[in-house]
């Protein structure tokens, strides 16, 4: 399995999805081992079988390798991208080398790559030395199927693919259009869509997801199963609320992208204080529209009831949602959305976009258009102000929850797995 993230080394709901998913195809009797560009010595090595690729020893010296080598070559996307922010964007803030994708030495017979796992201006040669790699350890490893998740890991399954003959099952989290709306970038979703053709079976997060890459990919729905996320247990200590006690906090959680709204929530606080002047409103996060959002704040002139926490750690995301009152998704097109089901795990009301995947499962949920700031303020007010209609829908919401488990998703891709290596070998037969 190719993921580009693992916990605790996360940068959103990716790496938990994936985490959630590996743990529970273990509980079902799947032997998994997942790959990640880099370990960080804080994983839990103990529960999983985990491998880092700047740790794999890689071979040139065969010329079976050295012929996959040249497709990986062809491959490449010559550009530097970072995945939530726009090209322009990234191209105004970094360094920008059009020529600086790594190229292997024939020279050496073997070596390592160094890898920084993260989401820099190296990013595509990463994802093209990740594909050699992966080539590597489809020829050293026994395995019955490869299965990668989301653009970045797909140059690997399919080399891996094509090394191993073993069938590729790709994951399909979120697509550029998510990411970026109609201003795509024309070299990623080429990528996305490359992946998808290749692929023997895909998962998709959402039926929302399943009609995107059917409409814009051009992709077979036959082809397209899908496998709701879910969420893990709640944690064992859920810290109190303390310091503001006697104020009303809501929250916002994710990436601060287009992709999530952000800037919806803050508009909508502006209307919610007009009404309830002593709210507080989190944004916890990071992304090319923080400080769109900081100044936004101080234009509406809410900058006081306003906090701005950054990137919060898994302890640090459940002590926020302690002491939260309301927890608001207002995506503008979410494949799933993880963060209302921890929210709801944790005893917190919530109102989600009904332009999201997670739409689709949940009911103990309030649901309104991203776009509707009005729908969405009156929504929040009438829940600080209605303490029985809160604690119902968080009661309900938590007991909702707590059925939606990673190990019944985990049994559908097992189910997926089964039925895509049957194929695979009737058609060899």
């Amino acid at each position: 399995m190719f993921g580009w993230e693992f916990p605790p080394e996360i940068s959103g709901g990716l790496g938990t999805a994936c985490y959630g998913l590996v743990s529970g195809l273990i509980e079902n009797g799947v032997d998994v081992t997942f790959v990640v560009p880099k370990l960080y010595g804080s994983e839990e090595t103990d529960k999983f079988r985990l491998v880092g690729a700047s740790d794999v020893e890689v071979n040139f010296s065969t010329s079976k390798f050295q012929k996959n080598l040249e497709k990986v070559n062809y491959m490449q996307i010559h550009s530097h991208i970072i995945p939530y922010a726009s090209p322009q964007e990234f191209m105004d803030r970094e360094e920008f080398d059009i020529d600086s994708i790594s190229k292997v030495d024939s020279n050496f017979s073997s070596a390592k790559f160094q890898f920084g796992g993260r989401y820099g201006k190296s990013l595509l040669s990463e994802v093209s030395k990740y594909a050699v790699v992966a080539m590597q350890i489809a020829q050293d490893q026994d395995f019955d199927v490869i299965h990668a998740h989301d653009w970045l890991t797909f140059p690997a399954a399919i080399m891996a693919k094509e090394v191993s003959g073993k069938p590729l099952v790709v994951h399909v989290h979120a697509t550029e259009f998510d990411r970026s709306g109609e201003s795509v970038n024309q070299e990623v979703y080429d990528l996305e869509r490359r992946g998808c053709e290749a692929a023997d079976r895909i998962i998709c997060v959402s039926r929302l997801t399943r009609r995107i890459l059917m409409n814009r990919y051009g992709i077979d729905g036959r082809k397209i199963s899908v496998v709701h996320n879910a969420v893990v247990p709640k944690p064992a200590i859920i810290y109190p609320k303390r310091n503001l006690i006697d104020k009303k906090i809501v929250t916002f959680l994710g990436r601060i992208t287009f992709q999530k709204g952000p800037d919806y929530f803050v508009d909508a606080a502006r209307k919610v204080l007009d009404v309830m002047p002593d709210t507080h409103f989190v944004m916890a996060g990071n992304g090319d529209m923080f400080l769109k959002c900081v100044e936004r704040a101080a234009e509406l002139r809410i900058s006081n009831r306003f906090h701005f926490t950054g990137f919060l750690n898994y302890f640090e995301t459940n002590n926020l949602f302690g002491m939260t009152d309301v927890y608001v998704m207002p995506s503008v097109s979410e494949p799933f959305g993880i963060t209302p089901l921890e929210a709801m795990r944790t005893g917190v009301p919530v109102i989600i976009s009904k332009q999201s995947g997670v739409a689709e499962v949940l009911k103990n949920s309030i649901k309104v258009d991203f776009w509707d700031v009005n729908a969405l303020s009156d929504t929040i007010i009438g829940l600080l102000k209605n303490e029985e209609v809160s604690k119902k829908l968080a009661a309900d919401g938590t007991h909702e929850v707590n059925e939606m488990k990673w190990e019944y998703a985990s049994l559908k891709v097992r189910e997926i797995y089964n039925k895509t290596i049957n194929r695979r070998r009737s058609v060899r037969n």
